[in-house]
């Protein structure tokens, strides 16, 4: 009678993962580069005498890198990804690695995103432009001219599908694997005047949400299932004795 306790009960810690996953993927769906996180469940099978019992692990997240629709802003320091690149900024001592490429220029010509931190140009330098050099053009390279003058490039980055992402702010990431220089522009590339939205399918969401309700209520149905046939075991024995 435990074992099916302890079985309902690691079932209600995924599930409860799982609600807490979709419901900041829901809350982040117009924040700009956002990367929905998903959640990987695995079966683990345990002994208990000659019976083999089946758990849930709590579950791995991990993050979802299909890419946000394109918004046109018209912004000469909105810029977009087109492919599997990310920017790279610096922030608080740490390379982030980031799909909002909302920018500005800062006073002293520093480019910045919106939260202030630098730019990172593809040999991770910050980027320093001509605060009085004229409105940027940059090109699907990320080469960045001034009155036809170049003066600097954003960085554009891939990172290794094995890298494990931490999450910095709330589009930005930390990754194990350092990223590596995009250099091949045939199919990554960057947009001006554009950027780029979350990559959460609220549609999506709001479906595994109405599923992942049910099986929560499901699986505490049988957690109380459980508790009852202990007690009634209990209740048993003490009338018995």
């Amino acid at each position: 009678m435990q074992n099916s306790l302890y079985v309902a009960l690691s079932g209600q810690v995924s599930v409860q993962r799982r609600l807490e996953t979709i419901a900041n993927n829901v809350a982040n769906m117009n924040t700009a580069g956002f990367r929905a996180d998903a959640v990987r469940f695995e079966e683990q099978v345990a002994k208990a005498g000659d019976n083999s019992l089946s758990f849930v692990t709590s579950g791995a997240e991990y993050v979802s890198r299909r890419p946000g629709p394109l918004t046109r802003t018209d912004n000469r320091l909105d810029v977009a990804i087109q492919g599997e690149g990310w920017f790279a900024i610096s922030q608080k001592g740490q390379t982030v690695y980031t799909r909002d490429g909302r920018f500005q220029l800062s006073e002293n010509g520093s480019l910045q995103n919106v939260n202030g931190a630098q730019v990172l140009d593809a040999g991770g330098a910050p980027i320093q432009l001509n605060p009085d050099g004229g409105e940027p053009a940059i090109s699907g390279d990320g080469m960045i001219s001034q009155n036809g003058r170049q003066t600097g490039a954003i960085g554009l980055f891939e990172l290794d599908s094995a890298a494990n992402l931490s999450r910095a702010g709330s589009s930005g990431f930390t990754s194990d694997i350092p990223g590596t220089a995009v250099l091949d522009f045939t199919t990554n590339g960057v947009v001006q005047g554009a950027v780029e939205g979350s990559n959460v399918n609220p549609i999506e969401e709001m479906t595994r949400l109405i599923a992942v309700t049910r099986n929560f209520d499901q699986v505490a149905n049988e957690v109380n299932k459980s508790e009852s046939s202990v007690e009634d075991a209990i209740k048993a024995l003490g009338s018995s004795a």
